[in-house]
């Protein structure tokens, strides 16, 4: 006997369809050597999105100067989906720059971008893309950071513009991150904004294997070597050091025994290239190691401030209220709610 299938109630009986959200068109516009692992960890990101969800809530489509591939740092080449002459409309465009930033900016790119900003699309840039961006005159006024290599070339060239050292400012209309993981990060707080989107960022990023969702108040960490050159190897070596005994700090007199200085020696050599004391520098090191525990970890609170050389949690904490302006439970409360 063939089976029939049930007759549809009339149809004013029939409850009304709900509407799913809106699918968001994303862009990514890639530079001739553009970074592959901040263009990877942003549109990976979007993907385990709409795996979480179980729904598309965000397309994402490749788009470049012209239809040809585009090769990136690394030597793979990407076809794009689309030129900037036949891109459709989008709900946002991120700028995946190029490494090295280029001499020259391509005008017809620029003009585009301008063309954009007119139209309401919200623009991002990842690690270099911020300077394209502020090539085209379209950072002025924002927040916006670049990967620490470059923040620099980016002050010299556009004094007019903040930059700043975070992994990621997410200002208005304005997304830019610093680069590699940070793409990630920058990623899923955009996603994070949405209806149901704590929940879904949060499922994506354990999807991605990501331990904590950074948030945009987190500093890029700068190499002492780029902020030093080669210049003071025996500065270089101290904080070496400093680096290497954090559960047990060593004491002026032992470090400056260590390195074959007298104690006003090492005073004077960090006051002027460190502007600091010997004694705050080393407190900030077992400070920000001591944050990185608390985030990354679920030690207790005490355990940490052992493994970070202080003697008590009540010390630590009255020292990490005045660093960071909280404490460390509240910054692990913070932490859990962004």
């Amino acid at each position: 006997m063939a089976y029939a299938s049930p007759p549809l109630a009339p149809a004013e009986s029939q409850p009304a369809a709900m509407p799913g959200p809106r699918v968001k068109t994303f862009g990514f516009l890639l530079s001739p050597n553009f970074t592959t692992i901040g263009f990877a960890c942003a549109i990976e990101t979007l993907r385990m999105a709409n795996l979480t969800a179980k729904r598309t809530l965000y397309r994402t489509l490749l788009i470049a100067a012209d239809h040809e591939p585009v090769r990136a740092s690394n030597g793979m080449c990407v076809v794009p989906d689309h030129s900037i002459d036949d891109a459709p409309e989008l709900d946002a465009l991120f700028v995946v720059g190029s490494n090295p930033i280029p001499a020259k900016h391509d005008r017809n790119l620029l003009n585009w971008l301008r063309k954009l900003s007119q139209h309401h699309v919200p623009l991002g840039g990842i690690c270099t893309g911020s300077h394209l961006l502020a090539s085209a005159d379209l950072l002025k006024g924002y927040r916006c950071t670049i990967h620490w290599e470059d923040i620099e070339q980016l002050k010299d060239r556009f004094p007019g513009i903040i930059i700043s050292n975070q992994l990621f400012e997410l200002d208005r209309d304005r997304y830019t991150c610093s680069g590699g993981t940070a793409s990630m990060d920058m990623t899923l707080q955009l996603i994070a904004r949405e209806p149901d989107g704590v929940e879904i960022a949060t499922r994506a990023a354990e999807l991605l294997l990501c331990d904590r969702m950074r948030g945009s108040r987190e500093q890029q960490r700068v190499p002492l070597r780029q902020k030093l050159g080669n210049t003071q190897p025996k500065l270089s070596q101290i904080v070496a050091i400093m680096e290497a005994n954090l559960e047990e700090p060593l004491e002026l007199e032992e470090l400056a025994q260590l390195n074959e200085m007298s104690v006003r020696q090492l005073e004077r050599l960090f006051h002027k290239y460190l502007e600091r004391k010997p004694s705050q520098y080393y407190l900030e090191l077992r400070l920000k190691r001591a944050r990185d525990l608390l985030l990354r970890s679920e030690a207790q609170v005490r355990d940490i401030a052992l493994s970070c050389g202080f003697a008590s949690p009540a010390h630590f904490s009255k020292c990490y209220s005045r660093f960071f302006g909280h404490s460390p439970r509240g910054e692990r409360k913070q932490s859990a709610l962004s």
